[in-house]
């Protein structure tokens, strides 16, 4: 099957050129191809279907119980390696939320010396993460736990990173039905104004500099959840979009 055959059979999708060519590049049967273009028609995601997706440096294996990897969170990567510069460092990471790793597995690439621990509540999520850090040739600890009974022992970072769930319940059901359909509800929903975790971070934190993720238009309410616990407002970075999407915040412990 040529680009241009495969490219028109998936005229039904916005990003069909750059659906085709990853198609392309995984060197499927003309049976196999088909069968993938008839689950992409019913709205799977093409990396849930072909069960990976590259991710800054890496590539992630993903399915219904995590989150894609997505361009937006590279800003948080981006931001990370801003504010340190010395790849030599050994710092130790926790990223609360990890879901498949991508965040904590992209840094430890970054900083070989450094050691990570991903923290969630889904065991589903850990197994993929475990598996990413395989793909990736990283080594990381992972920790099934609610972000509120963190394990007392696990010590302080010298950074810590999230992308937690921060969409309010009431917008859940009005998202896309890929979204509903493919993706976690434990990694969409962030309570009533989709803030929970950010209040629950703010206050357990055991790192003196925080990067996050956030919603678009969450910048103030988030800004304001971290001062109440008293951090200091370090620096905001947009996304590709041109949109607010990575807050960091620093406090002396």
């Amino acid at each position: 099957m040529t680009f241009e055959e495969l490219k028109k059979l998936l005229s039904f999708s916005e990003s069909a050129s750059t659906e085709a060519k990853w198609i392309m590049s995984e060197n499927l049967s003309d049976s196999e191809t088909y069968k993938v273009i008839e689950r992409r028609k019913f709205g799977e995601p093409l990396s849930k279907i072909l069960g990976h997706r590259g991710f800054w440096q890496g590539d992630f294996i993903v399915d219904k119980n995590v989150l894609d990897p997505r361009p937006d969170s590279e800003t948080l990567i981006q931001s990370v390696l801003e504010k340190f510069p010395d790849k030599n460092q050994s710092l130790r990471i926790l990223d609360l939320g990890t879901g498949s790793g991508c965040l904590l597995i992209s840094l430890l690439m970054e900083y070989p010396k450094a050691t990570g621990i991903g923290v969630d509540i889904s065991e589903k999520a850990l197994k993929i993460a475990k598996k990413n850090t395989l793909k990736n040739d990283v080594k990381a600890e992972f920790i099934l736990a609610d972000m509120t009974k963190l394990p007392q022992n696990l010590g302080t970072f010298d950074i810590i990173i999230s992308n937690p769930p921060y969409i309010p319940t009431k917008d859940i059901e009005g998202l896309d039905e890929n979204v509903k359909k493919f993706d976690p509800l434990l990694a969409l929903d962030g309570g009533e104004d989709g803030l929970d975790f950010y209040r629950i971070i703010a206050k357990i934190a055991p790192a003196p500099i925080v990067f996050l993720e956030i919603g678009q238009d969450q910048e103030k309410d988030v800004q304001a959840i971290f001062e109440k616990q008293n951090w200091e407002f370090l620096d905001s970075k947009k996304d590709y979009a041109g949109i607010t999407r990575v807050l960091i915040f620093k406090k002396d412990l």
